[in-house]
This record gives C-alpha cells, structure tokens and sequence, in this order.
C-alpha cells in the first residue's frame, strides 16, 4: 500500500483528485469505479474544477458507482445517483449516458445486481476504484461479516452504518434497510485502488487495515490482497 497522510481535508481531496486526474489524463476513454458519502465530496469539487478550467477531459470516461439504497428512487435526494449528478456529473463534461448507478428500483434485484458485474467487465474492468471506508471498516456495503460476498448482491446494512448514514435523513427510521452494492469481486478486480479516510471517527479502521492482517470482520483489510492500492487520509484519521 501507497500511503500519503494530509494535514487535513481539503489537502486530502486535492491529493485524491491528482491521482485520480493522472488516470483520466493517461487514459481518457478511462473506466472510474466512484464512491458517495461525505468523504469524496472534496475530491469531486476539484475534479470539477480541473475539468472547467481546461486540464481535464471527461468526455470518453465511463463510471460505475459503487452501490445504492434500495429501495430508492433515482430521483430521491437521498439517493446515490442524486448525489452523484448533483457533485460530480452534472459539473464535469461526462456523457450522462456512460455513467452508471445500481437502480434502486430494480424489480428483480439478482437480475440487476449479475447485469452490473457483466457490464464493467464489458467496459474493460475498472481502472481506478475510489474507495471510502465505514467506521466499522465497510467498503461499499459490505458489511463487516463471517463471510463476504464476491459479487455485487443485495446487502443488509447493519445499525452502525445505519446511524452514520441517518444524518443525511430526516431521521435513522428513513434510511433505507438495504443497499445494492457491489461485491468484493469487482472491487479487488479494478487495476488500481484509491481509498480517502477523513476523521477521528475512521481511525481504529484504518489503523487495522495498515496492520496487514486480514480479517473479514473489517471488510477493508482485504485491500491487502491488491496489488496497487493508495491510501489517502488526513491526520485525524491517521492519528485518532
């Protein structure tokens, strides 16, 4: 693991989006695995901002996010193709089209879930995975768990991750039970990985995860497993 330790986040995020831009710049027809939360925000506002002032193409970019509530409507502003749109998407010169969301209203959740792991493996695999990671060491939504799942699959999301995420909800009541995320086989199947930690709160996870021991009980231990992986805190994160 690459690991670079910002004095804060907004360093952290300018750093997040330089590696994130070389890929984009190397490889402009790139394939991004994206994440949503707070932690990436940062991150999205300056990719932004390259791609407005000039330095930075998004024009042949595809994107698969990493997963969804469900149920969920896309339109819902607590939805993750909301965020999406409203932080990144709708602020850079990407094709709508060649972005891609898990469909929080998805009939038939098995169907949904197999179509999304044939299509990135279609589009070439993911380049450049964006990773944040729960307190309790969650990536996407997998959940700390005995077992974790290869594929993208329907996952019950534990109280922990429920109370963390209630603050974008009126209350913990309105979040949704479940999410459609993608399993661990796409995530360590992507050719680079680039997971931001910020805050006091991520530390114990972090610290974990930098053990080189691999537990599923902290689902981002498994990164240990990948061959290139950067990790991007800040110092409340790193430092606790």
């Amino acid at each position: 693991m690459k690991l670079y330790v910002c004095k804060n986040y907004d360093e952290m995020s300018a750093k997040a989006a330089d590696v994130v831009a070389s890929v984009i710049t190397l490889k402009p027809d790139c394939v991004l695995g994206l994440a949503t939360g707070s932690t990436p925000v940062g991150m999205y506002k300056c990719l932004a901002e390259m791609n407005k002032a000039g330095k930075l193409d998004f024009a042949g970019v595809k994107t698969y996010n990493l997963d969804e509530y469900y149920p969920i409507k896309a339109s819902d502003p607590q939805s993750y193709r909301y965020f999406m749109n409203k932080n990144l998407f709708n602020n850079i010169n990407i094709d709508i089209e060649n972005t891609h969301v898990l469909n929080g209203e998805a009939p038939d959740t098995d169907a949904e879930c197999a179509a999304y792991d044939k299509a990135i493996e279609a589009a070439g695999g993911i380049d450049i995975q964006v990773l944040g990671i729960g307190n309790n060491g969650h990536i996407g939504f997998n959940e700390p768990a005995d077992e974790l799942v290869a594929a993208t699959h329907v996952q019950g999301l534990t109280e922990s991750t429920i109370e963390a995420n209630s603050r974008f909800f009126s209350s913990a009541d309105e979040v949704p039970k479940h999410a459609l995320t993608m399993g661990m086989a796409p995530i360590m199947k992507a050719k680079r990985i680039i997971i931001l930690i910020s805050g006091k709160g991520k530390h114990a996870a972090l610290k974990e995860m930098l053990s080189g021991g691999i537990t599923t009980k902290n689902p981002a231990t498994i990164l240990n497993l990948h061959s290139d992986v950067t990790v991007v805190c800040d110092e409340d994160a790193y430092n606790g």
